[in-house]
């Protein structure tokens, strides 16, 4: 008995061993043959990436344009492959793209933030509403543009944190763009005591903006009385510069001020506390 058992298991181990062999033969070079080709595919694709990005290099295409067309070439690529590696592994291909188109409203639900990204970003190309480096304001988010992509857009804010903001709403929402206009102003307001002479008080903050290097003579530094407040005069403090130096002029112009006025014997008004004491 134990001998016909151990003869029926060694027959089933043998039948098993030769449809694993059967299955080897039939899909084992199929299977290496996918592999191959997904290995010497995704070889290829890096290959045409970095000569576009040469190509473009050379060319006069905006750096965000160039980018987003890199993206959108390696993503084609890149699903042309995996159609032709799952062709190669036996998969009817029109098939899976019947089953693929079938499923196309169920997926296109599933995927139309995905797709509204897209479709933001094809517009962010197309009107160009910002670039890579402009300093930009959207969504909450203050930053320069560091990479437009085909789905999101990715900012430096001023502390140096990485922002990545949906193309989607980037397109449908209100942009910011400090830096369209090659130029800035920094809006500030200094108060000084009413006892003060006004014109003495607008030749040193003026003074305070021209000796600054990083301020634009054109358009001209501004200073003004712009209201009269509790207990101070307050003057529009308004110097222009790049994009690039608004931090550099806004500190400077604050510390400046205070050293000067300080030097010419004006004052800065601030609160003061009166104590009463009553005497019984």
């Amino acid at each position: 008995m134990l001998q016909v058992d151990a003869e029926q298991g060694i027959e089933k181990a043998q039948e098993w061993m030769n449809y694993g062999i059967d299955l080897a033969k039939e899909f084992g070079p199929k299977i290496i043959t996918a592999i191959l080709i997904y290995i010497i595919g995704s070889w290829v694709i890096k290959r045409i990436t970095k000569g576009l990005t040469k190509v473009f290099a050379k060319s006069k295409y905006d750096e965000s344009l160039q980018k987003f067309l890199l993206n959108l070439v390696s993503w084609a690529l890149k699903i042309f492959l995996i159609i032709i590696v799952i062709s190669r592994l036996g998969v009817d291909v029109t098939t899976f793209a019947a089953v693929i188109a079938a499923a196309g409203l169920a997926i296109g639900m599933a995927l139309q933030g995905s797709l509204a990204n897209f479709a933001g970003g094809v517009l962010i190309m197309i009107f160009k509403p910002y670039k890579i480096g402009d300093l930009i304001e959207a969504q909450g988010v203050l930053g320069v543009v560091k990479e437009i992509e085909i789905f999101t857009t990715k900012l430096t804010t001023p502390q140096n944190k990485l922002a990545i903001v949906p193309n989607g709403t980037m397109a449908n929402g209100n942009i910011i763009n400090y830096t369209a206009e090659g130029l800035m102003r920094v809006d500030l307001t200094i108060g000084v005591g009413y006892d003060e002479d006004i014109k003495k008080t607008k030749e040193v903050l003026l003074k305070v903006l021209t000796d600054n290097d990083k301020v634009l003579k054109e358009p001209a530094p501004s200073v003004n009385v712009e209201g009269l407040g509790e207990s101070s005069v307050d003057f529009a403090v308004r110097p222009f510069c790049k994009p690039e130096h608004y931090w550099d002029v806004y500190f400077a112009t604050l510390e400046n001020t205070k050293l000067a006025l300080d030097a010419a014997g004006i004052e800065i008004p601030y609160p003061h506390s009166v104590e009463i004491q009553k005497q019984g």
